[in-house]
């Protein structure tokens, strides 16, 4: 709790977090502890008040993360909540290149965001003692790790990482939490709210134990410094109803809540981790023929498709001289990924899916991205098809011609789209349901997995795009040179 005077009343102002799940966030010994589990709980004003225990040590410093710069400034988001608590601490605000509260005694508490995946590295070499998350299931599992490494300290507190988040089933964190959550209800178990686990992560796969002596012996970690690499985690579920500040201050929110779909309803009022919309029926994880850890040698054709999304909502469009239907400007957030799918058609006649890229970068990094795959796909597997979509029209027409001139060299194909998502992607799926597609044994298999079990009631389908077109190639019967419109 703390007290300080308001600049325009005599009479103090309190504080502190609420009882219950708010308190049980706060005391959470974790070295990460994940707050959330459906809307309103009052998940961003526990993150501001998690920083106000260290901010009279001058060299203190957390920093705040959000997908987008518009998420931070958003009427009551990020920076509106960090308002009504700082500045009664004498804190004040810049508001450039980061949103940045410095208080009197020199601690620093920064907003940033993190949408393309490259702008983990801006990073590179920080020292950041508390590293918090605002809503983690909009940051990809790579982005959280790079940062975890960054998540270091020399100012006397100890490194930590709090986050919170809302119910998403097809994310990383969903799989990260499942101890805590009931796989045939998909609601928190309240018995394990805020219990310790222990994990210590090895070539990018992380071994849960139920203590840290567990991992020590079961990786010989025998010096302070090995056993450092063990870390604990806590899950603290929340809802609406934990939040009694704000249900007596806004009694239709939960009304509003009401209103939503059932689906909606479920993740957001009720904290449901497993609810999924219509899917499953198209892609199913059991179907696949056989996991594969080496390349099979009896390869007789190679296509790698491209599905990009390159433009970030409210940011500009940097994706001049792709074709309109590489930009995808009127995309979420959520889906503003690029997928390049690699399959090959093995002499049994058997498909196989070699590679999926599955990045969130500006269309600059895309088109380089493009160029290099290309390169090491020919290297690595011979003469490999490259398939880009195209826009209907002349324009499009011209605009695909200058695509294919940067990959000059290389064998492309460019395709009108036509049909829906579902449309498309039914022959690939057929194939799928039958056994006939083997997957190479790689760390992208779950995400991959994931987005293919929840198509078409998933948010993300753009690796199941560009699988779809991948195999539309493939058995298209066009010869493995030359390109065509």
């Amino acid at each position: 709790m703390v007290k300080r005077k308001s600049k325009t009343e005599t009479k103090p102002i309190e504080i502190r977090p609420q009882k219950g799940k708010q308190e049980m966030f706060l005391r959470s010994p974790a070295d990460i502890c994940i707050y959330g589990g459906a809307a309103g709980g009052g998940k961003t004003f526990a993150l501001l008040l998690e920083c106000l225990r260290h901010v009279d040590n001058s060299r203190f410093e957390a920093l705040i993360f959000r997908q987008s710069r518009p998420q931070i400034m958003s009427p009551g988001g990020l920076y509106a909540t960090s308002q009504e608590i700082y500045p009664y601490l004498g804190a004040t605000s810049v508001l450039t290149p980061n949103v940045q509260w410095r208080f009197a005694s020199g601690a620093k508490v920064t907003f940033a965001h993190m949408f393309y995946e490259k702008e983990k590295y801006n990073w590179q070499g920080a020292q950041i003692p508390l590293l918090m998350f605002d809503e983690l299931v909009h940051f990809t599992e790579s982005q959280f790790f790079y940062m975890f490494s960054r998540n270091r300290s020399t100012c006397g507190v100890k490194p930590y990482i709090r986050a919170t988040c809302n119910p998403d089933g097809e994310s990383w964190v969903a799989k990260f939490i499942d101890w805590w959550i009931d796989p045939e209800t998909g609601y928190a178990i309240e018995e394990r709210c805020g219990k310790l686990r222990y994990f210590v992560r090895r070539n990018n796969i992380i071994h849960w134990a139920d203590s840290p002596r567990e991992l020590y012996e079961a990786f010989g970690l025998y010096t302070a410094e090995e056993q450092a690499d063990v870390k604990s985690v806590s899950f603290i579920s929340a809802k609406l109803t934990d939040n009694k500040a704000m249900m007596a201050h806004d009694p239709g929110y939960v009304g509003a809540l009401r209103a939503m779909s059932e689906f909606d309803q479920e993740q957001l009022l009720n904290g449901n981790w497993k609810i999924r919309r219509a899917s499953g029926h198209y892609f199913k994880r059991s179907k696949v023929g056989q996991m594969f850890r080496a390349m099979p040698t009896d390869v007789v054709k190679w296509v790698r498709a491209w599905d990009l999304a390159a433009t970030a909502p409210g940011e500009p469009d940097e994706t001049d001289g792709l074709p309109q239907a590489l930009r995808r400007n009127s995309r979420s957030d959520d889906s503003a990924y690029t997928a390049g799918v690699l399959l090959g058609k093995r002499r049994n006649g058997r498909v196989l899916v070699a590679d999926v890229i599955n990045v969130r970068e500006n269309g600059a990094d895309v088109r380089e991205l493009i160029l290099k795959t290309a390169a090491s796909d020919n290297a690595l597997y011979g003469n490999v098809t490259i398939r880009l979509p195209q826009d209907p029209g002349q324009a499009g027409k011209d605009q695909a011609q200058s695509f294919v001139r940067m990959l000059g060299g290389y064998v492309v194909t460019t395709a009108l789209e036509s049909g829906d998502k579902v449309t498309r992607a039914e022959p690939f799926s057929s194939q799928w349901l039958a056994g006939n597609v083997d997957v190479i044994t790689a760390e992208w298999n779950d995400d991959y997995f994931r987005q293919l079990e929840n198509f078409p009631g998933g948010k993300l389908k753009d690796m199941v795009d560009a699988s779809a077109n991948a195999y539309l190639e493939l058995e298209s019967g066009k010869p493995d040179f030359g390109y065509s419109f």
